[in-house]
Formats: structure tokens, sequence, C-alpha cells
């Protein structure tokens, strides 16, 4: 058994497990290889850069190469980069970019770089392409991952030592967190601060970028059928409706009887709407709400489950827990708004 696990420290008082001690990450340092992919560039430096604003958290971001020089994008465009590989020993998050390039080699430098930050506790993060430089420095063995759909079948068959989650956006597994590239680059990235820096922190530079505050990691790639056709039926007014009612029981029966639809029809809408069924998009909603509540006001924990539809403070503890790593208590002392 990997004694580093990533997630895995002692068990706490309560039987369950946290994450391990350490300050929420400040300096990002950004792995640039050949034919980078200049929009996961823009929007990890620009969803980090939103965060120079009062009252939130500044970072430090650099760019790095294995050799200092040129870089050249996926759009042709050069890009110079005047940091080097030692960068990797500093800083607190490393993010491995994605590239054009289908399936990556690392140098044994580079490698080597990975294993070292790794070992220091640095949170890696590599999306698409960029999982096989964490899977070929042994980073993700035993471990759950994924990368870019169209990468999947390659990835699973050179790397069988690898658990891979074929349709998920993303894949956090503590210290080390895999992704599918293009927009999932923006859902780790406000993941990561909503994690780390707390629900407050990633709903401000959410609503700064215009993205979404919050998208689950094992929420499907794509979508069958991301537009609705012609004269369908909106599930808008059924999902407003949710997100003001959080506090009440509800049943698929229910919400399909709010849209008109039959059951069967209103699960496989959702599910194409939204990329994940009823019952997983609630319970994420009702567990933001239960964070931001934890943040903010001083209601007690089992008030605050109530507010967000739990029958018990139990069953909300084990949820919550789950979900964030810690106990709700736990996470008020980290996250709790002076």
């Amino acid at each position: 058994m990997d004694s580093d696990r990533p997630g895995r420290a002692a068990p706490d008082a309560g039987g369950g497990w946290t994450r391990r001690a350490r300050s929420p990450f400040r300096t990002v340092a950004a792995l640039a290889m050949d034919g980078v992919s200049a929009f996961a560039l823009g929007g990890i430096s620009g969803g980090f850069a939103y965060c120079a604003q009062p009252g939130l958290p500044r970072f430090e971001v650099v760019v790095c190469a294995e050799v200092p020089g040129m870089v050249r994008t996926d759009l042709g465009l050069p890009l110079r980069v005047t940091h080097g590989l030692d960068t990797l020993a500093e800083a607190d998050l490393i993010i491995v970019l994605p590239s054009c390039r289908a399936a990556p080699r690392p140098s044994a430098a580079v490698s080597a770089a990975l294993r070292a930050a790794y070992r220091r506790e640095a949170i890696i993060v590599a999306f698409s392409a960029g999982a096989y430089l964490l899977a070929d420095a042994r980073l993700l063995d035993g471990r759950r991952a994924t990368t870019h759909w169209s990468l999947i079948d390659g990835f699973a068959a050179r790397f069988p030592q690898v658990s891979v989650v074929p349709e998920a956006l993303y894949v956090d597994e503590g210290r080390l967190i895999t992704g599918a590239g293009g927009a999932a680059c923006l859902d780790v990235c406000m993941h990561l601060l909503r994690r780390e820096h707390g629900a407050a922190v990633a709903n401000a530079v959410a609503r700064e970028m215009v993205a979404a505050p919050h998208r689950d990691g094992d929420q499907a790639q794509f979508r069958d059928r991301p537009v609705p056709a012609e004269g369908e039926k909106s599930l808008t007014p059924v999902i407003d409706w949710l997100l003001a009612n959080l506090d009440r029981p509800v049943s698929i029966g229910e919400l399909a009887g709010r849209a008109l639809m039959s059951e069967r029809t209103f699960n496989r809408r959702f599910k194409a709407v939204t990329g994940t069924t009823p019952y997983s998009w609630l319970l994420t909603r009702r567990l933001e709400r239960a964070a931001e509540l934890l943040e903010s006001t001083e209601l007690p924990v089992e008030e605050v489950a109530r507010q967000v539809g739990y029958n018990t403070a139990a069953v909300f503890r084990q949820q919550f827990t789950k979900r964030h790593g810690v106990a709700p208590r736990i996470y008020r002392r980290k996250f709790r708004q002076k």
C-alpha cells in the first residue's frame, strides 16, 4: 500500500478520512510542452488572475518548459517561456497543460521533476494528453484517471495499471487530478479554488469569468444533444424551481410532472442537458449551498442540513465529508468568512 497516496491522511476522530494538513496553494506553475493548447493556457492564467480583486487570495502564476525558450502553441503562435523545470520544485500547484501531441513521451528530466514535486506534497493537475506525462512518471499507478475522450482507448492500452474513468470531466485523487481538456480546464480551476479556498472564493471568480462555479467531475465530457430541438420543452423552469427549493424532498415523478414529461423522458432529457442524472445534480447543488452557509453564517450544522434538504444531520455530515474531504465543522473553521 502506498503510504503517500493523495487525499489519504490518518483517520480523524470520527473514523472518516481528512485531507492532509497543508496551506492552500498560492504559487502555480503551468508546464507547457510543444504544441501547448492556447485555450487552456489562457483559461488557467485568466482564472487565477481574476483573483486579483479585493478580498480574494492572490496567486503567482508562472509558465515553464523543459527548456526555456520559444514554445509553439497549437495555433502555431510562438510563446516565449523564460522559466525551466526548476520552477516545479517550488510551486504549490503544478498544471501540466494539454498539447496537440496525441501521446507524448516525457523525458527522464520531466518525469523526475513531477515525481519530486509529488513527494514534497505539491498538487499536480494534468489535462488531456498531459495525463500521459503523469502516467509515464508512474504517479497514476493503481489510481483513477481520465483524459480526453478521443485519447481514452490509447491511454488505457498504454497504461493498464491505471484505472481509467472514460467519460469523466475530471478525476480528483487528492493531490493528483486529471481532466479531459478544453473547457474542463476551467472546471478544474473552479473545483480547486472551491476545494482549497472555499465556495465564496470560487463563486466570486466564476462571476468575474462568467463561468459555471462548479461542475461535477463525474459529469459526462460531452452531451448527446446539448441544444434542444426546435419546439422541445426547456428544463429551465424545473431547474430554477429546484434551486429555490433545495430544502424540500422531491421525487423524479414530481419533477417530471413539472416538466410535463414522463419520468423516462425527463431522466433522458435532464442528462442530455446537464450531463448528469437528476439525483447527482441535486446532490451537488445541495452540498454547494451547504458549503456557502457554513462559510457565511453561524447556523448550527443541523439547521444547515435542514435548509439543504436533509432529514438527518448524520446523513448530511456523511455526504458532505465524502464530497469535501472534511466534516462540516472542520470546513467551517477553515473557510469561515471573517
